[in-house]
């Protein structure tokens, strides 16, 4: 029965199989270890409030309790309880006269409680291995330690208590929560300190739970958070695992348990067994004429006879050898000075061996832990309760020191649980009951960024309406739309070729590209180019001092390429909305084209697909272009052929035709930007702003006290501290909780795993409905292009560029779809462009030489 350290470290290491094999879908049936998902997902963080009742179901007795959780600044809870005996003929009974039983206690104490009246929610601890499918429900799997009643296996045990009070017409109370009392012990002392994130079990049985990763958790669905894992660990060694340490009384035990085979791991350790091993230690070492001159009292023969309650008192310190003194003389035996000693180490070896085996599977869990938080060192609290644990007076030392070798870099705190079992199952409850409060408030908060299918097909109508103002002269002045024609009058074919020079003005630098077009069988395009800084006081300056800037810009780079004299055809991308351009002829340059950057992209995916007839950004900002037939353009003379417009559709809604759903969000995000009531459909959906509008949806839920503890730091009122690529971050499948967490802990956010879940899920809604806006305004266009054909159905091509749609990992595909569902006679294939400010600009200009030669010709 003495296990060494090196022992120790291999059962950790099989109780860690154990626990993996007990998590996996596949393995979970024939795993030994259970790891039963409780559906408890958080721990207690202080706010809870309210009164409940508790049951409490499993031990020695049976209590109720009336617990009151109070919050007024400080946390308090106040209890009062009564203890209900629990009969044989009741708990080797059947299932009805059980939880009939269960009722009649609980409307016995209401009634002295006078609280009959009260519609109360019930927390109802039931310390059996349980199978839960959500937290208000638990199939019984089997009895363990002395319960057997029939007919409550693969039952749920929740509806049988339910039926039972259904008969008692004047108790209003509902089971809101089914909890292990292990749970229950990780409640009770995670209220009184949020570290506890395991409970431990040491009585009439043993077991323990711990807060597991949900993406660990197959049986359950869902990757986010964690949920509190019922290891169920008593049967540890049920499959065989353990035959190598069990012993000849572990055998013995079991044969004569009313449960052989089962729970083996519990019966090495756990107060309902261990004064049974001591005693057939001592009966075999009597036989062998070891103790008591070989004379075997009928007290040794009979089973039960040594209680744990007398172990515990035999190692009593000072007074332990006279206690098993007395002890044994109480059982009829008259032992030596010599008997007691031995009889006081038999005690010691068997305790300690408890403690020990104990000590190893926690061990594991906490390494698990470490392990699933990325932690070199671990700082962990451990709920402790159970009688075994409480009152055996070496006991709790021997574990803990035990502990702290077996896993020298976990930090842990032991906390004793004060009536864990009764006082859990109301904290459990009254989480679940703030749980769903916060819920219901999240999702009204969310719900303005619901769009429903009517919202979005609106949406597109009313962007097709302003499609329509802007072409024509009369409404063209009061479209917010302005579908600017920006003379590019084709896309390219092909036969394009020369070199080309090209500028890109737009973000916070400026780049000069010499772009080498191939045509033929073989066509390419190469390109060259140097970026140049632009300072803030010229960017903030006067037109001139730009213009010079840009020239002096291009100067420099024709010395750098070695081409200073040659006479070249430039492009310049202006990335802003414009009527049109000039800029004087310092060198021997041919400015051919001005461009906006999203007529760029449709010309680069033009070049590779002749299909492609539309440009998209969605970026830093929002813009859409494509090829209208001039008759419909009736602010530009003529009407032959086409010419590409871009419409600007960042100021769709300006005149208010959204305005229908626009958050109070998307008021405070516009009322403090550079431009305020302009720009309101870009607003909504470009990355410049979507940071912004998931900042103001945080303070929100913060001032509601349902984020970062009700605390608003001082970054979170920093504005545009909450970039777009932290949504893309956030929001990115591949990314555990925990990172989310160090995402919000950079921004100076201290969050809990909660928080992130919500934080995650702001995200998610603030960056679906940007999308799905952008998709109802593409799905105008794109209905218009088949209009403009009058075909039934439409192939065509869309050009994107923009940092939101290739780097977020949703944006594309919510975008994508609702094309497909708002224009379903369309067939759209999105292609990325690569470099349309610049092979744009580039290739404009080369088509601009070509039909400017045609002309000629």
């Amino acid at each position: 029965m003495r296990l060494s350290d090196d022992v120790l470290l291999d059962l950790m290491t099989r109780f860690q199989t154990e626990m993996v094999k007990g998590l996996g879908r596949d393995t979970n049936p024939t795993a030994a270890v259970k790891m039963l998902p409780t559906f408890v997902r958080s721990i207690p963080d202080g706010s809870e409030k309210g009164d409940f009742l508790a049951l409490d179901l499993g031990g020695s007795k049976f209590r109720v309790l009336k617990v009151k959780v109070s919050e007024d600044g400080k946390q308090n809870v106040q209890m009062e309880s009564q203890f209900y005996p629990t009969p044989k003929e009741i708990i080797h009974g059947n299932a009805t006269e059980l939880f009939d039983y269960v009722a009649d206690c609980l409307e016995d104490f209401m009634e002295n409680k006078n609280i009959k009246h009260k519609k109360l929610p019930i927390g109802f601890t039931f310390s059996f291995p349980c199978k839960q499918a959500k937290l208000d429900e638990g199939v019984l799997l089997s009895w363990t330690k002395h319960f057997k009643a029939r007919g409550v296996q693969e039952t749920d045990v929740v509806s049988s208590l339910r039926n039972a009070l259904r008969k008692h017409k004047d108790v209003h109370a509902d089971v809101l929560a089914l909890v292990n009392d292990t749970v229950g012990t990780m409640m009770t002392c995670g209220y009184d300190d949020q570290r506890c994130e395991v409970g431990v079990i040491i009585g009439t049985g043993t077991n323990a739970c711990y807060m597991e990763e949900m993406s660990h958790i197959d049986l359950v669905e869902g990757d986010e958070g964690r949920m509190c894992i019922n290891t169920e660990w008593g049967a540890f060694g049920d499959d065989g695992s353990l035959e190598d340490i069990r012993t000849e009384f572990d055998r013995e035990i079991d044969l004569g348990s009313i449960n052989p085979g089962k729970q083996l791991f519990e019966k090495m350790i756990s107060g309902l067994y261990l004064g049974e091993l001591v005693r057939l230690i001592l009966l075999k070492m009597a036989k062998e004429g070891l103790l008591f001159n070989g004379e075997i009292a009928t007290a040794l023969r009979t089973k039960g006879k040594i209680e744990t309650k007398h172990v515990a008192a035999m190692e009593k310190y000072k007074e332990g050898l006279s206690n098993t003194k007395e002890i044994l003389m109480e059982l009829g035996l008259f032992p030596s000075e010599e008997d007691c000693v031995a009889v006081q180490h038999v005690s010691t070896i068997v305790s300690f061996r408890s403690a020990n085996l104990c000590a190893a599977a926690l061990a594991a869990i906490l390494t698990r832990l470490r392990e699933n938080k990325k932690l070199m060192r671990l700082r962990t609290t451990v709920g402790m309760d159970g009688t075994l644990y409480k009152t055996h007076p070496q006991y709790a030392k021997r574990l803990h020191k035990v502990v702290r070798r077996l896993v020298p870099n976990c930090d842990v705190r032991f906390l004793l649980s004060e009536s864990g079992s009764g006082k859990g199952a109301a904290m459990v409850t009254a989480v679940a009951y703030r749980l769903a409060s916060q819920r219901k408030q999240i999702d009204e908060i969310l719900a303005s960024f619901k769009l429903s299918k009517e919202n979005l097909r609106e949406v597109k109508t009313k962007m097709r309406a302003e499609l329509e103002y802007g072409l024509k002269k009369e409404t063209q002045p009061n479209a917010t739309v302005k579908m600017l024609p920006t003379y590019v009058c084709g896309t390219p074919d092909g036969t394009e070729k020369g070199k080309f020079l090209s500028l890109d003005l737009g973000g916070t630098n400026f780049r000069v590209l010499l772009v080498k077009i191939r045509s033929g069988r073989r066509k390419s395009v190469r390109m060259y180019n140097k970026i140049f800084a632009i300072p803030l006081e010229i960017m903030q300056g006067t037109g001139e001092e730009l213009f010079d800037h840009i020239v002096q810009c291009i100067a420099d780079f024709l010395e750098y390429m070695g081409i200073k004299g040659a006479r070249l055809p430039l492009g310049f991308t202006f990335s802003f909305p414009c009527r049109q351009a000039s800029i004087d002829k310092e060198f021997d340059l041919d400015i051919v084209a001005v461009v906006n950057d999203t007529v760029g992209t449709m010309m680069t995916c033009g070049y590779e697909d002749p299909n492609c007839e539309i440009g998209l950004i969605a970026g830093t900002g929002s813009n859409v272009c494509y090829m209208e037939d001039m008759k419909n353009i009736e602010v530009v003379e003529g009407n032959e052929g086409k010419m590409c417009i871009n419409t600007e559709w960042g100021g769709f809604g300006d005149n208010g035709c959204i305005d229908n759903i626009r958050t109070k969000y998307d008021k405070e995000v516009d009322e403090g930007s550079l431009n305020p009531g302009k720009q309101r459909y870009e607003k909504m959906t470009s990355g410049m702003y979507l940071g912004e509008i998931v900042r103001q949806i945080l303070i929100d839920l913060t001032k509601h006290g349902l984020l970062f503890r009700g605390q608003i730091s001082e970054t979170l009122r920093t504005r545009g501290i909450f970039e777009t690529k932290f949504l893309s971050q956030i929001e990115s499948d591949r990314l555990a909780l925990l990172q989310v967490r160090r995402i919000l802990q950079q921004l100076g956010l201290d969050s809990t795993c909660d928080d992130s879940i919500i934080v995650k899920e702001v995200c998610g809604a603030v960056s679906r409905r940007a999308a799905q806006l952008c998709g109802a305004g593409l799905a105008a266009v794109v209905e218009k292009k088949r209009e403009n054909r009058g075909v039934e159905h439409l192939k065509i091509t869309v050009g994107v560029d923009g940092t939101l749609y290739k780097l977020h990992p949703h944006f594309s595909r919510i975008l994508r779809e609702m094309v497909k569902e708002l224009a379903p006679q369309c067939d759209v294939t999105f292609m990325l462009s690569e470099d349309g400010s610049g092979k744009g600009a580039a290739l404009i200009t080369a088509v601009a030489k070509r039909l400017h030669s045609i002309g000629e010709n």
